[in-house]
């Protein structure tokens, strides 16, 4: 888990029902960041729907939607048998997706960190907690960057 991110969340109060918006428009841009790891195109048009909710394009009711195909979609991806990672990254990927549609920021962030490092360093990199430092930099940076701008 990201400590810093951690606090920083509790910082802002990013849970709080005042934080909706900060909270989507960081657990999108996390899961963007790993989105070229989706192997399924209904998760890539979600985060395409959550982008239409935070611009006032679809409604609240569909956004709900949208979230509960991807927490499906997410549960019950394959995975992978081999330990190379690739698998691996596309679950932790569309986890990531799911976590962010439904506004749940931190658990977004922290999918897609496990899907950075498995993408670039496989299985085990996973295993090495300074294989996780640039990415847990840049979503402290991030979210720095977003509360900055409301």
């Amino acid at each position: 888990m990201n400590d810093g991110l951690r606090a920083l969340a509790d910082a802002l109060a990013l849970d709080s029902p005042r934080r909706e918006s900060l909270r989507l428009r960081f657990g999108l841009a996390c899961a963007l960041r790993v989105a070229h790891l989706l192997e399924n195109p209904e998760l890539a048009a979600a985060l395409e729907g959550l982008k239409a909710y935070l611009a006032g394009d679809i409604s609240r009711p569909a956004l709900n939607v949208l979230a509960l195909r991807s927490a499906e979609l997410a549960r019950s991806h394959p995975g992978s048998p081999s330990l190379d990672g690739c698998g691996h990254a596309a679950v932790s990927a569309s986890h990531a997706v799911a976590m962010a549609l439904s506004g749940r920021a931190l658990q977004a962030a922290e999918y897609a960190a496990y899907a950075a490092v498995y993408g670039q360093g496989g299985y085990g990199a996973a295993s090495e907690p300074e294989a996780f430092a640039p990415e847990f930099d840049w979503q402290i940076r991030l979210l720095r960057e977003l509360a900055k701008s409301e």
